[in-house]
């Protein structure tokens, strides 16, 4: 079903975001929006919405399978506009998940439990948000792969990825928040904003009246940003994620001073929970 932009959605679509998990997809270039969808359609999300620009094209037989808005992914406040009005138009209390093109949530076990599982686990648990770890992705041969991008033999860093305590303007220490770092945009930091080089999305969450995504990937309630509820740890999840890369690959100054990705700290992404729960990436918690 595609809708012209936001406006018109709003006005005929918003009962179609009704039950739940929904994942939005925010396709920036349409590099790999095709898998993204398949994907996670095959977790179980029971709606995907895809903000996509008019002009760019989407495979036909996903058409059917998905909600498409015509949206500028590449206009100022961009996300949060398309994330917030989405919340705003569900019902109170749906689950949610975000990602761009070329990005791929993981959570535990999740080749063989579905979204729904994970997020009916996480209300038992009285949580209403999981954080997630962006984990860059990249192509091991830039020579063939020019865009960083290669689904078939990706990369990714093992080692090098660290957190740092998170405080409030009041110079406060928050409470269960981290700040966490690693990966391309750590190793090529000199090439990224210091205010993207952050690594943690509250990627998965349940909507709220007044709840607002800020641009920052953390959310106005302070309840929603925490790595773990009070009394014990909570599962993590992990978006395995070649937007970095691509966009390493597409501005010039980058793309004319980094000759590959692969160092001595990649390893060859197996695409599998287990791997990255070993690697201590993301964790299960209490869900077992």
């Amino acid at each position: 079903m595609r809708f012209g932009g936001l406006a018109e959605f709003l006005a005929k679509g918003r009962g179609l975001l009704s039950g739940g998990p929904v994942c939005l997809i925010l396709s920036e270039d349409g590099i790999e929006t095709g898998s993204t969808i398949r994907y996670h359609l095959e977790k179980g999300f029971r709606q995907i919405v895809v903000f996509a620009p008019d002009g760019q094209e989407i495979d036909p037989a996903l058409e059917d399978r998905t909600i498409r808005i015509g949206h500028d992914m590449l206009a100022d406040d961009a996300v949060e506009t398309a994330v917030n009005a989405m919340i705003a138009a569900a019902p109170d209390g749906t689950w949610m998940a975000y990602v761009f093109n070329a990005e791929y949530l993981h959570y535990p076990f999740c080749e063989d439990r579905t979204i729904g599982e994970l997020c009916a686990f996480c209300a038992d648990e009285r949580r209403a948000s999981v954080l997630c770890y962006v984990i860059d992705l990249y192509a091991a041969d830039l020579a063939t792969h020019p865009d960083g991008v290669d689904r078939e033999a990706a990369f990714f860093d093992r080692t090098g990825h660290y957190a740092l305590v998170r405080y409030g303007r009041d110079g406060q220490r928050k409470e269960r928040q981290m700040d966490f770092y690693g990966g391309l945009r750590w190793r090529f930091e000199e090439h990224v904003p210091y205010e993207r080089r952050r690594i943690d999305r509250i990627g998965i969450f349940r909507t709220r009246p007044g709840l607002v995504l800020q641009s920052d990937h953390t959310f106005s309630d302070e309840e929603y940003n925490t790595f773990a509820c009070q009394w014990h740890n909570s599962p993590t999840a992990v978006i395995a994620s070649f937007r970095v890369a691509k966009s390493l690959r597409r501005n010039p100054g980058p793309r004319a001073a980094i000759t590959g990705f692969r160092w001595s700290g990649s390893e060859a992404f197996g695409w599998s929970s287990l791997q990255l729960m070993e690697l201590g990436l993301m964790e299960p918690g209490q869900w077992f």
